[in-house]
């Protein structure tokens, strides 16, 4: 019997984990984007997610769906110990089974990023919101996990998710509507920002009322 993805991830495959980089890649470089702001920091946290997932193979539930949500809890932690993290860096570096190909985000920052000052207002708005509706946010809404995969990311009750959800939802209003008052006090700011700001903030709040 073929042994499954997670099985083989979990006895040390190479192969499997190059299978498991390819396919998500590119939606923990889009999270991470989207929660620091900066491509740069985002392409590191990508490579410090996949040296942790390795290093944390054996954890892997042998049954379940996708591997995403499990990645994405990884992510997260990395962006909230991204110091601690980075002296793991080259001690980690040497034990991770090599793939040759690199991670090409172009195309996919051109398609799916939104303007970067429309961004920068969004996330002025969600600095301001606790650490814990703010990760919930993040998932739920900039990586569009359901309750269930965010739940298994931040191990914590379904419950919870909805209730942080909800919580961040009602904040994040108010505190972007003061972000983009606060933006017409500066000269620099570009015609349209301050609408695009609003655009990205209510579009996020709406994919969630469902």
């Amino acid at each position: 019997m073929e042994l499954s993805l997670r099985a083989r991830l979990r006895s040390g495959d190479p192969e499997a984990f190059g299978s498991i980089f390819d396919e998500h890649a590119r939606a923990v470089h889009r999270y991470a984007v989207r929660v620091t702001g900066n491509w740069a920091t985002a392409e590191d946290v990508v490579s410090l997610t996949f040296l942790e997932a390795w290093r944390l193979r054996e954890t892997v539930r042998p049954e379940g769906d996708g591997l995403l949500p499990w990645l994405l809890g990884i992510a997260t932690n990395v962006l909230r110990n991204t110091t601690r993290a980075a002296r793991r860096y080259q001690a980690a570096l040497s034990r991770v089974p090599p793939h040759d190909t690199s991670p090409d985000f172009a195309d996919e920052i051109v398609e799916r990023m939104d303007d970067a000052g429309r961004l920068a207002a969004a996330q002025r708005a969600l600095r301001r919101l606790r650490r814990s509706e703010r990760e919930v946010f993040a998932l739920c809404v900039w990586a569009d996990l359901d309750y269930a995969a965010a739940a298994e990311a931040l191990d914590v009750p379904i419950g919870t998710i909805r209730s942080r959800l909800s919580r961040a939802r009602r904040r994040l209003r108010q505190l972007t509507d003061e972000e983009l008052a606060s933006d017409t006090t500066e000269p620099a700011a570009r015609p349209g920002q301050q609408q695009g700001g609003r655009e990205i903030a209510a579009r996020s709040i709406q994919e969630q009322n469902r």
